[in-house]
């Protein structure tokens, strides 16, 4: 029996998805800046919030977090097979780029004096990392994909 297909056992019934031995429960660290995104033209000062959200890895998320199978979900990520693997990274590194782009664009308009296009880059930020949540979800559920840069580009267009 390969490791891959121990881990799979070891992940049955777990919040773990056993085919692509990844879980959901690490876009959760996206869902936050999300949620503050969405806040930001209803509370302006929460920007401050939004600019202290940074990048996470898989294993530093499930570290720091209550999640019950943490240990499993490190461990199994070592053996996350390259087809979901590559596309999940991938999608995760857009992200992270995506959320830092957005918080320094809407931060940038309120130092401008420009409130209503901080909200609006907020909210935009906001959308297109929700579509990107979409895909890095269907990933580790089993889907294939990720967005090219002229998606990303046109999401993010004002």
């Amino acid at each position: 029996m390969t490791t891959y297909e121990c881990f799979k056992e070891k992940v049955e019934g777990r919040n773990i998805h056993p085919e692509t031995l990844l879980a959901t429960d690490y876009l959760n660290h996206f869902n936050e800046v999300i949620m503050l995104l969405e806040m930001v033209p209803d509370m302006p000062d929460i920007i401050e919030d939004c600019k202290e959200w940074q990048p996470k890895s898989y294993a530093d998320h499930f570290r720091d977090s209550g999640f019950s199978d943490r240990e499993l979900a490190i461990a199994a990520y070592d053996h996350v097979p390259e087809r979901f693997k590559k596309p999940f990274e991938e999608t995760v590194d857009q992200m992270n780029t995506l959320a830092l782009l957005s918080i320094a664009r809407t931060d940038e308009a309120f130092t401008e004096g420009r409130p209503e296009v901080a909200a609006e880059r907020a909210r935009a930020g906001s959308r297109a990392l929700q579509k990107m949540i979409d895909v890095a979800s269907a990933i580790i559920h089993g889907g294939h994909g990720t967005f090219d840069q002229a998606q990303i580009d046109d999401m993010m267009a004002p």
